[in-house]
């Protein structure tokens, strides 16, 4: 589940190219961890919502474990909602 998407924010990526970011918070029972939104992906989910990720990987950046989409993956909206974490788990 979606449980907070902060303020994206622009960046230049290691291409040279301008990209819009942001690390939303993602959780199930085992806990939560950050899931890195780039562009389009920003708009693609919303506080509340209950996704499904696909291939992807946990790695530490700046001292936070992510949860990061590899090549290939996908995360997709299960779910929309706008229920409260409490409720879920």
């Amino acid at each position: 589940m979606v449980l907070e998407i902060p303020k994206p924010r622009s960046v230049i990526t290691r291409f040279g190219e301008f990209a819009t970011v942001t690390n939303a918070s993602i959780a199930d029972e085992t806990g939560i961890i950050q899931l890195p939104l780039w562009n389009e992906q920003i708009d693609a989910v919303s506080v509340g919502d209950l996704i499904r990720v696909e291939n992807a990987r946990v790695v530490t950046f700046r001292g936070k474990r992510q949860l990061r989409v590899s090549r290939g993956g996908q995360f997709s909206v299960v779910e929309k909602g706008d229920l409260p974490f409490r409720d879920v788990f």
